[in-house]
């Protein structure tokens, strides 16, 4: 058998992170979250938060970069500037704790993160209220910390801007947008963390085909069935990612 062992990962570990991607990007090609959900836990349980983190900002920042022009047409600019003066605080904050806390300890806690965040998500709460500008920035803040630590911003910013009084299509390219600035903040960040490294690099241009790919086949997937199902099906992903990418599973999963 070919050796697949790439930036000092086994064959194993590659294919597996190669499965993770390709699931995660079907996901979000389909019901527009859950990438950095499923994907986080699980490829942190093999190559750790501080490689996963960047991997996955690289390969998804890569493969949003389509969806930006048309944002930048639609959005609420004013809107999403005003979040993004949070980021500026909350995503530097996330990067600090992603550099600095151990590792184990920061897989327990994005599993817990995740899985809070998971029942947010099932729970359907929205924000009705008036957006206000201080209650604005700090969405963007509690985002920006989330998505510098472990790449799962996106529920609390979903969860406030589906309960205003915009369309869904002002909405979408709002969080399309608001993630294109974030992502670059982030990126920024992470670059003088030194988290951006040539490993990294090299895991991302392995990993990041497969997970456009499962983009484009999730995109092509919508509509041809029940949206309400596959964000259930996205759900229990989200749940057994959890699960699986237990520390204290890891001597009979990865044994």
């Amino acid at each position: 058998m070919a050796d697949l062992s790439i930036a000092g990962q086994s064959g194993n570990a590659i294919l597996f992170l190669l499965a993770i991607a390709f699931i995660a990007g079907l996901a979000r090609g389909f019901s527009g979250f859950g990438a950095a959900l499923i994907f986080m836990p699980l490829a942190s349980s093999v190559i750790g938060p501080q490689t996963t983190a960047p991997l996955l900002l690289i390969i998804d920042a890569v493969a949003a970069l389509g969806l930006l022009p048309k944002a930048w047409r639609l959005a609420d600019r004013r809107s999403v500037g005003t979040m993004t003066l949070g980021a500026l605080v909350g995503v530097p904050l996330g990067t600090y704790a992603l550099t600095s806390m151990d590792p184990l300890a920061l897989r327990w806690a994005i599993v817990l993160l995740v899985a809070l965040l998971l029942c947010l998500l099932m729970s359907g709460w929205r924000y009705h209220g008036r957006p206000a500008t201080p209650l604005t920035i700090g969405i963007g803040g509690l985002s920006g910390f989330f998505s510098g630590a472990a790449q799962v911003g996106g529920p609390p910013v979903v969860a406030y801007w589906l309960g205003g009084g915009n369309n869904g299509e002002v909405v979408r390219a709002n969080i399309v947008l608001y993630f294109g600035v974030s992502t670059a903040l982030t990126m920024a960040s992470y670059l003088g963390g030194g988290l951006i490294t040539r490993p990294v690099i090299a895991l991302a241009l392995v990993t990041g085909p497969l997970y456009g790919f499962g983009l484009y086949l999730g995109s092509r997937l919508f509509g041809r069935t029940s949206e309400r199902s596959y964000r259930w099906a996205c759900y229990g992903l989200i749940a057994m990612a959890s699960i699986v990418s237990l520390p204290v599973l890891d001597p009979i999963l990865r044994g």
